[in-house]
């Protein structure tokens, strides 16, 4: 049984025995704060010592941020660990086992529950508020986030995260003035803090502030060491978002093939990110050749993965666009999830009628595409993803009105784009096009230019 020793870096009390434990649960607090890779040291950590508690708990959480079928059952060996050694720990270390054996049993809302409970009496256990905001972004709860890290700011203003975490809830609010300053405090106490770079991104994107978004990311790359595979192929996946817009194609297609795929391709978000990317790319006009045949190699052992609705989706269009058989086999799990689970609202109502519009889209069905991604598209957000994320699907629901001639509707949707990126490459050349073919030659001549200024500006 271990005995409190000291704290961690932020300041909460630890049952620990060894300084290696010490060391490796201080490496996980701090890499997981910061998205950085020293935060998979716990899984040894906790394995060499199976009677630390909080270790052992830690461990458990990073099995479960894997977003697979089976990182509940490796998470369930560390869970039991830290369960059987939670008599000599803390109160907190206690509610973090609690907390992390609901979440690997499929009961968020009560995980979520005892997240609230750490926060109020351990408002300094930033891994928890971390992922509570985790946990209701994947259930579209964007106020939430932004409760629970009202509730512990004042506790945790000299830390950088801090902010960057209230940022990002802030801006997943809609409230973009707070969001940029959170994030503009959290790098004025510390310049490497990712997730304030990202949530400043987002706020710049919503805004149609595109090169100055692109200047800034460029700017604050050189930071981008030791991160996780998803931290540093998500930037790049922002920063290609502000390429697309400037009509920077190449440099797009080859931040997807340098940063954005191959960090680490088994992974959910480098998955995701690179099919979101790669479809954003071919609505922009690009040729990505075979890309795709070579990215649903990947995608094909997600061919059952109904853990998170939001990552189906993108699984299953990626491999519908390249033509996979195991598309079907997903599009199945997704109709058993809808029948059969806990949470089968969300998966009835919004998930799967917007994976038979993906998959239709995808095979050229682009009635039955609008009928059913477009009948999804209001309640998007109750599946999880941020903003920019879920623009995708709205991207290709207005392609499949250009690809079907329904010139009125995209001409409506193009012009209220507009007023937030207004000299964006893509959408000005589709703008000119369907201003064509609605007969308007000045405002189609005047679409095309504003086109080609950007690309004047960026050549």
């Amino acid at each position: 049984m271990g005995h409190e020793v000291g704290c961690d870096y932020l300041g909460n009390a630890l049952t620990v025995d060894r300084d290696a434990t010490r060391a490796a649960i201080d490496d996980f607090v701090g890499g997981f704060l910061c998205y950085e890779t020293r935060a998979a040291r716990i899984i040894a950590a906790a394995a060499a010592d199976c009677g630390n508690c909080l270790a052992n708990a830690y461990a458990g959480m990073i099995f479960m941020l894997l977003e697979a079928p089976g990182g509940p059952a490796r998470a369930s060996g560390f869970v039991a660990n830290a369960r059987a050694a939670a008599g000599g720990a803390t109160r907190r270390e206690q509610l973090n086992v609690e907390f992390v054996a609901r979440w690997a049993a499929n009961d968020v809302a009560g995980a979520l529950t005892v997240g609230d409970e750490i926060a109020d009496a351990f408002p300094r256990d930033l891994v928890i508020v971390k992922l509570h905001q985790y946990l209701n972004f994947n259930r579209g709860r964007a106020t939430e986030m932004l409760r629970i890290a009202e509730k512990v700011l004042p506790e945790n203003t000299d830390v950088p995260h801090m902010h960057g975490m209230i940022a990002f809830a802030y801006e997943q609010c809609h409230l973009l003035e707070e969001a940029e300053d959170a994030a503009r405090t959290a790098l004025k106490l510390k310049a490497k803090e990712p997730w304030a770079q990202h949530a400043l991104a987002h706020v710049m994107l919503t805004q149609g502030r595109i090169d100055e978004g692109a200047a800034f990311l460029e700017s604050v790359r050189v930071s981008w060491t030791d991160l996780n595979s998803f931290m540093v192929t998500h930037l790049w996946w922002h920063l290609a978002l502000f390429y697309l817009s400037q009509g920077r194609e190449l440099d797009a297609l080859e931040a997807y093939d340098a940063q954005c795929w191959g960090v680490d391709k088994t992974y959910s978000q480098d998955q995701v990110g690179a099919v979101s990317l790669l479809a954003r790319l071919e609505l922009a006009g690009a040729d990505v050749g075979g890309r795709w045949n070579e990215l649903s190699e990947y995608l094909a052992g997600r061919a059952r993965d109904t853990v998170e609705p939001f990552l189906t989706m993108q699984y299953l269009y990626g491999l519908a666009r390249a033509g996979r058989a195991e598309t079907d086999t997903l599009l199945s799990a997704v109709r058993e999830r809808a029948e059969t689970a806990p949470d089968r609202e969300s998966w009835r109502d919004v998930a799967l009628p917007a994976c038979l519009g993906l998959v239709a889209y995808a095979r050229g069905d682009f009635a039955a595409a609008l009928r059913n991604l477009g009948a999804a598209l209001p309640r998007l957000s109750e599946i999880g993803g941020s903003h920019a994320q879920r623009d995708l699907f709205a991207q290709i629901v207005l392609d499949a009105k250009l690809r079907s001639g329904r010139w009125d509707a995209a001409q409506q949707e193009l012009e209220v784009r507009r007023v937030f990126d207004r000299d964006s490459v893509p959408l000005n050349r589709t703008l000119a096009r369907v201003y064509e073919a609605l007969e308007r030659p000045r405002e189609a001549a005047r679409a095309a230019a504003r086109a080609e200024r950007t690309l004047k500006r960026h050549s």
